[in-house]
């Protein structure tokens, strides 16, 4: 029972400075021998009661004098959510009650304590009356005189008389035949006496009711004979149960071995003698053990079960050479213990045969679905991911593979290049798709609740925690995986406590004691070396090897510009159906697109499509509509170094080719080669010829 159930709720409070005499009234008029007092914000600051008023009247009756010159600081206080039991032990008459702020939200006294004794106490007698009551046998109890003082609803019901009508009168004068008072003389119980009371025949189970090592009364409880007939008509339909299982265990075509608690055999099949080919005299009542020991089995499936307590699985060798599969199941009482094994056996050569099939299903099913995992992120792309370089296909079809696997991932590459969407394919493909993925950006947190988020944080950890605690990160993505981007961005002390949770898989909440376990596969991303950062002394060197067990590099757009037009063909879809626009791009831009050097990679292209977008005035988006900066923009170095003097012609010439060469390498369509060096795509094709160069050189 909480404190909150018994206090008095907003207490009479007094101020420190009212005087004894205006404390003496109040007293008076609400009828109260205490108050707490408080400061403005309804804080505690002390205790005042009648006692110190007492003093002041035997004393120089000073009743102007404060009351914060006399009350009582040194108090013991407690709190609504407080167990009732504290305050019971407590010596104090009275106990302030406080909120988490101090602030007085009730009182408790003596007097709420009695009270709540007497309710526990009425509720335990009524609880009693309604046991009693609900019983099916007739109860009925005397004193040490004879007075009846227990007539439950049973007796009320067989021997026709009312509770009421009963109660207080002697059991000589009500059932003359029970002789119930001998057993108070003679201080034993007597069980199972037949006994007839008024025209009915009872069992009687005779007890003393002894308190304190006296006798103070005895109990009778009746169970009506009549009720024997009805279980002996059920005992009987039980046998015919019984013997309704023993036709249908023998009619199954699986083997059956049947043992008690101890190993003891009871009874098996006929199919268990077919498929072992040895007679069942040589099982039953033998010790599972001692028939594992004589060489009939090989080994017993039932032995361990008892010694698991669970389900197992083995495979066996009979004497007579047949192989079976055994499964024994434990069978457990209302009180945990095993009271049966339940053995099922097969002949092992037809399930070899269906579980050599059932392998090579699932091998091929194995193969299929990660064959058409690939050719989706290939062929059409991913709910997120769009690309057609073979670059990102490869590291998609790696990442695939690499999912399958619980190994810890670093995924690094520039701001924008899609580090959590690989950590996404991740999850996606592997065994833990179904359970949560958390994503957490280290470098978006404030340091100072970094860890709290994380490792999540127990009741009265800091100041404004929740009462309840909060789990964290690491508690939410249990069964999942919990990727962690900015990883570079972690402090130092954050560091170690990640380390220890990839090294002992557990971690500790802010603020707790107990360790916890953690069940989740951790994937994280930087954009920063972390190289560079361990040789700064700003990253542990032994957790930058632990993150780095299998690393994974998202390459630049830059790097891969033929998944430029898919990308701006998906942008463009999302943003029109977003906006409910029809934009489209003339080939021109995708050209150019294809031509910057995109330094904030796929996020830069998205935000620039979709401000294109909204900010164009037609559905034809042309060179005219982009930005300065983007069609002013050129291949990167353009310089030309000389190493020496030569024609002129020469040079030019010299130069073209090498800068040709360098777009066919670079770009896959002459229309992309066009619009980088600012020419006709008839021009490209025409140089190209004169220099015999094309792609496949």
């Amino acid at each position: 029972m909480k404190i909150r159930e018994i206090m008095t709720i907003d207490p009479i409070c007094l101020r420190p400075d009212q005087t004894v005499g205006e404390a003496a009234i109040i007293f008076m008029e609400h009828k109260i021998d205490g108050a707490p007092v408080v400061n403005g914000n309804r804080e505690l600051i002390g205790l005042f009661t009648k006692t110190h008023i007492y003093r002041v009247v035997n004393g120089d009756r000073d009743f102007d004098r404060p009351v914060a010159q006399m009350m009582s600081t040194d108090l013991l206080v407690g709190h609504p959510d407080d167990e009732f039991g504290d305050v019971v032990n407590a010596t104090v008459p009275r106990l302030p009650v406080v909120d988490d702020r101090g602030r007085v939200v009730g009182i408790c006294t003596r007097g709420d304590i009695a009270k709540a004794f007497f309710d526990s106490y009425q509720n335990i007698s009524l609880e009693l009356d309604a046991i009693i009551n609900s019983a099916h046998n007739v109860i009925v109890s005397i004193d040490h005189n004879g007075f009846i003082k227990v007539w439950n609803a049973a007796a009320e019901r067989i021997l026709g008389s009312k509770a009421s009508e009963v109660s207080g009168r002697h059991i000589q004068d009500v059932l003359p035949e029970s002789d119930l008072t001998r057993v108070i003389d003679i201080g034993t119980a007597e069980p199972l006496k037949r006994i007839s009371l008024r025209g009915h025949q009872f069992l009687s189970n005779r007890s003393p009711i002894i308190k304190e090592g006296e006798i103070v009364g005895a109990v009778a409880v009746l169970l009506d004979v009549s009720e024997l007939e009805s279980v002996s008509r059920e005992l009987e339909r039980f046998k015919e149960l019984n013997r309704e299982l023993d036709a249908i265990i023998d009619s199954s075509f699986d083997g059956l071995y049947i043992t008690d608690g101890n190993g003891i055999t009871l009874r098996l099949n006929k199919a268990y003698e077919r498929i072992t080919g040895i007679s069942a005299d040589e099982f039953i009542g033998k010790n599972v053990t001692t028939i594992e020991s004589e060489g009939i089995v090989s080994e017993s499936v039932t032995a361990l079960v008892l010694e698991k307590r669970s389900p197992v699985t083995i495979s066996q060798e009979m004497r007579t050479g047949k192989m079976t599969l055994a499964t024994g199941n434990p069978v457990f009482d209302d009180k945990g213990n095993i009271f049966r094994v339940v053995s099922n056996v097969r002949d092992i050569t037809e399930l070899n045969a269906l579980r050599q099939k059932l392998e090579e299903f699932e091998g091929l099913s194995q193969h299929y679905e990660s064959q058409l995992r690939t050719l989706k992120l290939q062929y059409v792309g991913s709910d997120n991911i769009v690309t057609n370089s073979s670059r990102m296909i490869t590291l998609l079809s790696t990442v695939i593979r690499l999912a399958q696997f619980d190994s810890t991932i670093l995924i690094t590459g520039e701001s924008g290049t899609g580090k959590e969407l690989i950590a996404e394919v991740i999850h996606n493909n592997s065994s833990r798709r179904d359970q949560p993925f958390i994503k957490v950006n280290c470098g978006a947190i404030p340091e100072t609740l970094l860890e709290s988020e994380l490792f999540g944080y127990d009741y009265g950890a800091f100041t404004g925690a929740k009462k309840e605690g909060k789990p964290g990160y690491f508690q939410l993505a249990a069964g999942g995986t919990l990727f962690l981007d900015e990883i570079g961005d972690l402090p130092l002390n954050l560091q170690v406590k990640l380390l220890r949770v990839l090294q002992n898989k557990e971690f500790v909440r802010v603020g707790g004691t107990k360790p916890l376990q953690v069940d989740a596969r951790i994937v994280t991303g930087t954009n920063r070396n972390l190289l560079e950062l361990v040789e700064k002394k700003l990253f542990r060197e032994d957790l930058y090897y632990r993150l780095n067990v299998v690393p994974i590099n998202v390459p630049p757009l830059r790097d891969r510009i033929e998944d430029i037009p898919p990308l701006v063909a998906h942008f463009t879809k999302l943003y029109n159906r977003k906006h409910k626009l029809n934009r489209r791009f003339a080939p021109e831009v995708v050209d150019v697109f294809m031509g910057y050097n995109w330094p904030g990679n796929v996020r830069e292209l998205e935000n620039l499509i979709e401000r294109l977008i909204v900010v164009g005035t037609k559905d034809l988006l042309t060179i005219d509509d982009l930005p300065a900066f983007l069609v002013n923009s050129g291949p990167v170095n353009p310089e030309v170094t000389v190493s020496g003097i030569i024609p002129l012609q020469d040079a030019v010439e010299n130069v073209e080719k090498q800068i040709l060469e360098k777009a066919y390498q670079q770009y896959r369509t002459t229309r992309q080669m066009a619009a980088v060096l600012k020419v006709d795509a008839s021009t490209v094709v025409r140089k190209a010829a004169k220099y015999g160069i094309s792609h496949t050189k």
